[in-house]
């Protein structure tokens, strides 16, 4: 039997088989990776500390200025005549509290330097300032 080499047939890729082979690899490594996490960490009974320091978020303070240049301290709804005194009672509380201002745009420029220096004078050391993103970027 005499074979033609000139005749050849287009080979044929068979994507099924491989998308199954790479779906396995997938899971397979993730179920790895989940089995190597649990290898890393023993359990145990710990024992109890006074010393001892849990990982907690930072305590969030909202200051808001209004137009009419009140101020509301955190979730307040009325506004607020001694921020200083809530603000050192904040920080005696949690040192590491972020103050947030969220002045109106339409507020007056001396009614956020206010807040901004009673937050100094009481020590405040995490101090940001809420904006909105520009449309139109």
């Amino acid at each position: 039997m005499r074979r033609d080499f000139h005749i050849t047939d287009k080979p044929v890729i068979m994507i099924i088989p491989m998308i199954d082979i790479m779906l396995f690899l997938l899971v397979f490594f993730m179920i790895s990776t989940l089995y190597m996490v649990q290898l890393n960490s023993l359990s145990v009974n710990l024992p109890a500390a006074a010393a001892s320091q849990r990982e907690t978020q930072p305590v969030l303070v909202s200051i808001t200025v209004l137009d009419s240049g009140s101020v509301l301290y955190d979730m307040d709804s009325f506004p607020e005549e001694n921020v200083g005194a809530r603000i050192a009672k904040t920080l005696s509380d949690n040192p590491d509290a972020v103050f947030v201002i969220r002045g109106d745009r339409r507020a007056s420029y001396e009614a956020v330097v206010s807040v901004l220096d009673e937050l100094k004078k009481s020590g405040a050391r995490h101090v940001s300032i809420a904006t909105d993103p520009k449309k139109g970027t």
